[in-house]
């Protein structure tokens, strides 16, 4: 009988649990997020653009979501966003109470096979983009870096972060693709740390967004305390029209074709996601309230406050876009192998 008995047992508390899980899932979405909290998830360490922008995103977009829910704002740094798209993919709820920001890179980290990397990208339930992530390389102007010429002739130090973040991938991408001679000095405990080392004189230059070099010295290209030489981007930024994109300076077709591949994720940019396999409507709610969020004046005011870009994507789109990274020809992809840095 005690066999039996506990057979029983063992059915009714998985029964229990399946019947709380269709109950859960059979919530109307105001149900479920009315006095909910939920997570979001960052992964890079405080400070900086991508910081600012989840802040700020936690601030405004409870308010759209009906039942009001609290955004509690959690940092995950790791691996270049790795160890918290990790998370989100293996370890969170997959119910849409946890939303993140993460390297506009991880859908070509993963795709590439960054090591560490333990997600689909193409699963996560992508909510929206705030802006582009135009990235570019920049001097002090008492280096010996000048000129475009002069980063393909001349050795030059760049302060960097940690390998799989923007910070790093971009300028040796860019090293091994076009062959300038930029030497990335790693370590640095984000972007104003390293920007701090330039004014310090213990490197040349560094890379790293627009938005995080406005944020931390809005007055630096203004003044001319340094000289911005490349971007990193498909189109260049409005603030920087004389500067050329790193497609430009390729000079064969096929060095077009992979820098185009891997400047795709400056596309993806600054965007909040979700858990893959959410229900339908959750995941239609949030991306409603993403858009409502985008247009919302204070919100738009918040982030014109500090500095930084506004150039909304929906959430459908963006879906569509990793997609298409994640979706890249065999051929492409080998070739974009073989130039991309390998995090871990």
């Amino acid at each position: 009988m005690f066999p039996v008995f506990r057979a029983r047992a063992g059915w009714m508390a998985l029964t229990a649990i399946v019947v709380a899980a269709s109950a859960a899932s059979a919530q109307t979405p105001e149900a479920f997020y009315k006095g909910r909290a939920i997570d979001l998830i960052v992964g890079y360490p405080p400070g900086g653009s991508n910081d600012l922008y989840a802040r700020i995103v936690a601030r405004h977009m409870g308010k759209y979501i009906p039942g009001n829910p609290t955004l509690v704002f959690r940092n995950m740094p790791g691996a270049g966003s790795i160890v918290a798209s990790n998370y989100v993919y293996n370890i969170a709820p997959k119910d849409g109470s946890v939303l993140a920001l993460v390297s506009p890179t991880s859908p070509l980290d993963e795709k590439l096979g960054a090591v560490g990397a333990k997600y689909d990208s193409g699963k996560f339930t992508w909510i929206g983009r705030m802006a582009a992530s135009t990235n570019a390389t920049f001097f002090m102007k008492d280096s010996p870096i000048k000129t475009v010429d002069d980063m393909f002739t001349k050795e030059s130090r760049l302060s960097a972060t940690g390998a799989g973040s923007t910070v790093v991938v971009f300028p040796t991408v860019m090293n091994n693709v076009l062959h300038s001679k930029f030497n990335l000095i790693m370590g640095y405990k984000g972007s104003g740390e390293a920007m701090l080392a330039m004014s310090r004189g213990e490197s040349d230059g560094h890379s790293t967004s627009l938005d995080a070099l406005d944020a931390e010295h809005p007055d630096w290209i203004k003044d001319g305390t340094v000289r911005v030489l490349v971007q990193y981007g498909l189109e260049r930024h409005p603030l920087l029209p004389d500067v050329p994109t790193v497609v430009e300076l390729a000079k064969t077709d096929e060095q077009r074709d992979i820098l185009r591949a891997v400047m795709s994720s400056v596309e993806v940019g600054k965007m909040i996601f979700s858990s893959p396999g959410i229900p339908a409507d959750r995941a239609e709610t949030l991306r409603r309230a993403f858009d409502k969020m985008v247009k919302d004046p204070e919100f738009v005011a918040d982030v014109e406050k500090a500095r930084m870009d506004i150039g909304p994507m929906r959430g459908e789109d963006l879906q569509k876009l990793v997609q298409s990274v994640v979706g890249m020809p065999p051929d492409l992809l080998e070739k974009v192998k073989k130039i991309y840095p390998q995090g871990g």
